[in-house]
């Protein structure tokens, strides 16, 4: 008889972003279920994933939803944050995963055993769970500051580097919440000074 192993899902969302923290996610499915429409969040519609999210922490065994925060990544660089993040949703999940699957091709330092995979977020249903809790918590973050930084849009294009963003960092210069270290704020800190 095959012993049950529980195996956790672990994605971030916002690595990418200029502005924002970082946000991990840790989900246990139960080994049996299937969740039509699981899939890489980016490949969702805003409605498609908060339904998922909804959906996901009602149904599996366990989720955790962690952040790495500014000053993280501005003192450890976005890889390292983003990887305390990974290990911080894993630690804050209510049961102990016998295994851990990360999104990717680089792993937190964890006590069990943990094994990447690229593309995860598309192969590995826990993944994909992760990856959908990650992204709804931040973009509605996101959403939350643009009410206070009206001006760069972040209710839009949740901190990613587009042309209106571009224009806004130009115009206004970069808000508390842009990430100094990141080449297009950088760029816009030393022309102003």
């Amino acid at each position: 008889m095959c012993e049950y192993i529980s195996v956790c899902g672990v994605d971030e969302a916002g690595r990418g972003s200029l502005a924002g923290e970082v946000y991990c996610a840790a989900v246990i499915l139960p080994a049996s279920l299937i969740i039509p429409g699981l899939n890489d969040s980016k490949k969702l519609t805003p409605k498609k994933r908060t339904a998922l999210a909804a959906q996901i922490k009602e149904q599996a065994i366990a989720w955790s939803i962690a952040t790495a925060t500014m000053d993280e990544i501005t003192e450890y660089n976005i890889l390292h944050a983003t990887l305390r993040a990974m290990a911080r949703a894993v630690e804050g999940l209510s049961i102990r995963p016998e295994r851990v699957l990360v999104d990717g091709n680089k792993a937190p330092q964890l006590s069990m055993p943990v094994e990447t995979i690229i593309k995860g977020d598309l192969l590995v249903p826990a993944i994909s769970a992760a990856s959908i809790l990650a992204k709804v918590a931040r973009d509605k973050t996101m959403v939350e500051l643009h009410s206070e930084y009206p001006l760069y849009g972040f209710d839009r294009h949740k901190g990613y580097l587009t042309k209106a963003h571009l224009e806004a960092l130009t115009t206004y210069g970069p808000c508390p919440e842009h990430r100094v270290t990141f080449s297009p704020v950088s760029k816009m800190l030393a022309a102003r000074r």
